[in-house]
């Protein structure tokens, strides 16, 4: 079971929109030096709703090929067809991915029992560990917790990643798996200090890509159950958490990463736009506050 600070990545991109692959790998290198415990590839932060399945592919293989086995990579594999999530799940799995991280299925707005027969139809038919990505606010399709505990029982169905932001609902998650092998993750930067420190067993992380040091340590510490120094810790980042939300994610994370010139361009790709100009100054001031910007 992977714990502590999971950073889920950000796609550096060239002004044009091509994705920036030099970037990209100093970007794993910068996270292998800094003490990411793992890497989420081409999840939601990556933004892999805006690429072909051939970008989305080479994504996934240039950051397990970068990692080489020093730390554990997820691939993100969510689609809102069925099939679709299998084969790029099964592709994760021909690279060498560790894990695959599957979004509940968007737009379409499946019952209850079709996300259980989506995800398990991935379970079974892929051949790599899943974690579940539940993430409602995006997706309009919200995994409640009794199908959580019925997707758990299934082999190859691993873990959660719960965006939800509810601690209420994240207690009732830790208390019915706690003496299961099923890791559950925070979504949400704001709350994941608390929800480890309830039980959880990490964050996946999009403040982890601007301040991937100070996640680690205050992962580690809400793990180990000291909650003083992880308080302490995510106090100092709190600004940042919020500020990386003033606009939809990954706008304000990219500018952080550009700003901090681990992002060499200012690239992103249309619907997606740059940060408005408004909020370059709250997003500066909270790397500011962070200590991760000295400009």
């Amino acid at each position: 079971m992977i714990t502590g600070s999971i950073v889920a990545l950000a796609t550096p991109m060239k002004a044009t929109g091509e994705i920036d692959w030099d970037a990209l790998r100093q970007l794993v290198g910068f996270h292998l030096d800094n003490g990411t415990d793992a890497i989420v590839a081409a999840g939601t932060t990556g933004e892999p709703t805006t690429m072909s399945f051939a970008e989305h592919f080479d994504v996934i293989r240039c950051v397990v090929e970068t990692v080489a086995g020093k730390i554990p990579v997820i691939a993100g594999t969510g689609a809102n067809a069925t099939s679709e999530a299998v084969e790029l799940a099964r592709y994760a799995k021909e690279v060498g991915a560790d894990y695959c991280l599957s979004v509940a299925p968007y737009y379409n707005k499946p019952t209850q029992e079709g996300l259980y027969q989506h995800f398990k139809a991935v379970a079974e038919q892929a051949g790599i560990p899943v974690i579940l990505y539940n993430v409602p606010g995006r997706t309009c399709s919200d995994i409640y917790n009794e199908t959580v505990f019925r997707l758990a029982e299934l082999d190859n169905i691993v873990g959660l990643k719960d965006a939800t932001g509810n601690l209420e609902r994240g207690q009732e998650l830790i208390d019915r798996l706690k003496d299961t092998d099923f890791a559950l993750y925070s979504g949400d930067d704001a709350t994941a200090c608390d929800f480890i420190l309830m039980g959880g067993h990490g964050d996946i992380s999009v403040t982890a890509n601007v301040a991937p040091r100070l996640m680690h340590d205050m992962c580690t510490a809400a793990v180990a159950g000291d909650a003083e120094r992880a308080h302490q810790i995510n106090t100092r980042l709190m600004p940042l958490h919020s500020a990386l939300g003033v606009e939809s994610n990954p706008i304000p994370v990219k500018y952080a990463m550009h700003r901090m010139g681990i992002a060499p361009e200012a690239g992103m790709r249309l619907p997606m736009t740059w940060l408005s100009d408004q909020y370059h100054s709250t997003v500066d001031e909270a790397l500011q506050l962070a200590k991760v910007l000295n400009q």
